[in-house]
């Protein structure tokens, strides 16, 4: 870790020096565990997502989110718990098969803290994934990258004053490697959740330029970048939220598997950045 993301992570730890010991904590059993002293990519992978990770590389070492200090295990359905040592040419890359959310119950400061720990061993960049609700006229299954975000979550990752520029926080280099494999480029916003948007919540996103909607991803990228990691972000529509009928549990798990291969054909070229300048 370098000098600067350690005095970042001891400002935004500023009122809390003991979260700032479980992040190293978990950086050092990240290292313990992987025999890898410094890992250069995070990737995150939402719900439906898990088998992104077979084909990426060679699986060096499974930790379990448990293990990790301060960590949460995710409950909801269709997350894992786990987070690979994946090594792809000549990068090592972090992949967490799941994550937690705020409809959990959990404070900000706890969602974001794997993200921390994955920066603190040294991460240059991060992938963030996840299945979200669509206000276009797109289908299931779509691919789109993320071009920027709005927070309706009323959270921060952080607590106190930990004041940190986000006015263009999405990669737009790692933007352009990921868009020959994505179907759209789009917003996001960020809803606590559980619960989905009314019709009327959603004519006013629309009405505001959003494009998909969902519960996850915004705080850890912000997390993210105020650690100095390059951010970019995929969302995959898992359902229609202007459709007329009901989108079935099948439907939705057959748009998430069609969306297996090019969003792990855009991580590999997001780790193609990476590698070239590690």
């Amino acid at each position: 870790m370098t000098p600067e993301r350690y005095d970042a992570l001891k400002y935004c730890f500023a009122s809390d020096p003991e979260a700032l010991h479980e992040v190293e904590d978990g950086a050092l059993l990240i290292a313990e565990r992987t025999g890898v002293s410094r890992h250069h990519m995070l990737v995150t992978l939402g719900s439906g997502l898990a088998d992104v990770a077979q084909d990426l590389g060679r699986v060096r070492c499974s930790i379990a989110l448990a293990d990790l200090p301060g960590v949460p295990v995710p409950t909801a359905e269709g997350q894992g718990g786990e987070l690979l040592s994946i090594d792809v040419n000549s990068s090592h890359l972090l992949v967490a098969t799941g994550r937690s959310h705020l409809y959990e119950g959990l404070v900000p400061a706890t969602i974001v803290r794997l993200s921390q720990i994955a920066a603190a061993t040294g991460i240059e960049g991060a992938v963030l994934t996840n299945a979200g609700g669509c206000l276009e006229q797109w289908q299931l299954g779509d691919v789109v990258v993320i071009s920027d975000h709005v927070n309706f979550s009323g959270n921060s990752p952080f607590s106190g004053a930990s004041f940190v520029d986000i006015w263009q926080m999405w990669d737009a280099q790692y933007r352009q490697a990921m868009a020959p494999y994505a179907d759209h480029e789009g917003v996001y916003a960020l809803l606590r959740g559980p619960e989905y948007q009314t019709r009327a919540e959603s004519v006013l996103l629309r009405g505001a330029g959003v494009s998909m909607v969902g519960m996850s991803t915004v705080l850890e990228a912000i997390a993210l970048h105020q650690l100095g990691v390059r951010v970019c972000g995929l969302s995959v529509v898992s359902d229609l939220s202007f459709a007329q009928g009901t989108t079935s549990h099948s439907d939705v798990l057959a748009a998430m598997r069609s969306a297996q291969d090019p969003v792990r054909q855009a991580v590999l070229a997001v780790e193609h950045l990476i590698g070239a300048d590690a």
